[in-house]
């Protein structure tokens, strides 16, 4: 097993052999993502580390289990460092996926961006006599118990390195420009809460995580290790943790590419057709509390509409003035703005007849913050609009983006999207 921390939105992804040796204990690859920090660091040699003695491992798992309550705790695994150093400051984001050690790692080693772990066999748990649940042939059931195990102990050790930790395998085509997407996500989602986020719709690909969550998933996945896959743990996970719905963001980032499972070889075609290499017009979204006065039908809130989860906004028929406002946590410059209505199955279901307007100037209210001044910056045209160059046409800092419906309709109303640009700030 291994981790890998890349660096600045380039990553290829390497294919899966059709044989790997058994090796019997947890292989990891830490290849590090350093967004602000140049690769400055030499390996000095690989180190390893003398591992104590341990009590036998169904002795040792006894006291394990025992203080799993502990949630919050790292598990206590001597680990052995094969090859590179350890980094000394805590990054943004880790990386952590599946692969075998080859020369062709050796650049990143050097460069102080990799770091390849090991954990002692004798820290795994019995892999014989395991539950056979769903009737899965007795030696893919200890191929997966395995797996989670390992995964145990590759999340246990990447819980200090960074603030986010996200989980791939190591036969993915990324993305070209998915570090800024990710960045562009979690600020985005500023202030809201979340377990996990989704960047694949695939297995184990593609799924973010706050690092300090992951000792408690650590040890879920070592108390459940011969109940499930862990990608079926992962969803009960998110559950106990309270996010109850999947928050997958489209497109996706990453794209499965091996031809073989590492279970026997067996053949894994899988794809993700959501997958695009070169989405790179993400928008910034920034954080923001949105309002309207349309009724809301059922579980179609506001909130849908403003991020790159596959959900929207749906309303009962508005009427003239009724509004749908997004207020900025702090004032903001936008550059493009683009909201679409309708949908495909509901194409009728969009805004006939509304209006785009900007604001300042927040006051409080009943119902919380308003801006007391707008301007226009355009109508919709056939449920859609998109205006470009705004913080070019408005000489203010905008802290409110609202549509206001200008004529009544008898359709109910779809938000599908609805998406915003930041302004860069004028480089030095």
């Amino acid at each position: 097993m291994r981790l890998v921390w890349k660096s600045l939105d380039k990553m290829r992804c390497l294919r899966k052999r059709s044989t790997i040796p058994f090796l019997g204990f947890l292989i990891t690859f830490l290849l590090f993502l350093n967004l602000y920090i140049e690769d400055g660091y030499v390996l000095e040699e690989d180190k390893r580390r003398e591992t104590s003695a341990h009590p036998p491992s169904s002795e040792r798992y006894v006291h394990t289990f025992r203080d799993l309550s502990n949630f919050s705790g790292t598990i206590n695994v001597t680990y052995r460092y094969l090859a590179g150093t350890p980094l000394s400051r805590k990054k943004y984001l880790t990386i952590g996926l599946s692969s075998e050690i080859t020369r062709k790692f050796a650049h990143h080693i050097i460069a102080g961006r990799l770091l390849v772990i090991q954990a002692p066999e004798e820290y795994y748990p019995s892999l014989d006599g395991l539950k056979r649940n769903y009737n899965d042939p007795e030696d893919r059931v200890r191929f997966r118990s395995k797996q989670n195990v390992d995964y145990a102990f590759l999340l246990n050790f990447c819980t200090n390195l960074s603030d986010f930790y996200m989980m791939l395998e190591d036969d993915v085509r990324c993305s070209r420009n998915f570090l800024t997407a990710l960045k562009k996500v979690i600020a985005s989602r500023e202030g809201s809460y979340w377990v996990m986020l989704e960047f694949s719709k695939l297995g184990y690909i593609g799924k973010l995580y706050h690092s300090r969550d992951l000792p408690r998933l650590a040890h879920f996945l070592l108390m459940f290790y011969q109940e499930m896959p862990c990608d079926w743990l992962l969803i009960h996970f998110r559950g106990l943790l309270a996010q109850k719905d999947v928050i997958r963001f489209k497109p996706s980032l990453f794209q499965h590419m091996g031809y073989y499972s590492s279970y026997k070889g067996a053949e894994n075609k899988l794809k993700d057709d959501d997958f695009e290499e070169d989405s790179v017009d993400i928008p910034d979204n920034p954080p923001a509390s949105l309002y309207t006065n349309i009724n809301v039908f059922e579980s179609y809130d506001a909130t849908k509409a403003y991020s790159s989860v596959d959900e929207y906004f749906w309303g009962k028929p508005p009427s003239t003035g009724d509004f749908f406002v997004i207020v900025f946590n702090k004032s903001t410059k936008i550059s493009k703005i683009k909201i679409a209505t309708g949908s495909d199955d509901r194409q009728n279901d969009m805004l006939h007849h509304g209006a785009l307007e900007v604001g300042e100037k927040l006051v409080g209210t009943k119902k919380g913050k308003q801006c007391s001044s707008y301007i226009t910056l355009g109508e919709f045209k056939n449920g859609n609009i998109e205006v470009l160059d705004v913080d070019h046409k408005i000489g203010f800092d905008i802290e409110c983006v609202r549509v206001v419906v200008t004529a009544s309709q008898k359709e109910w109303i779809i938000i599908r999207s609805i998406s915003l640009w930041t302004a860069q700030p004028p480089s030095q």
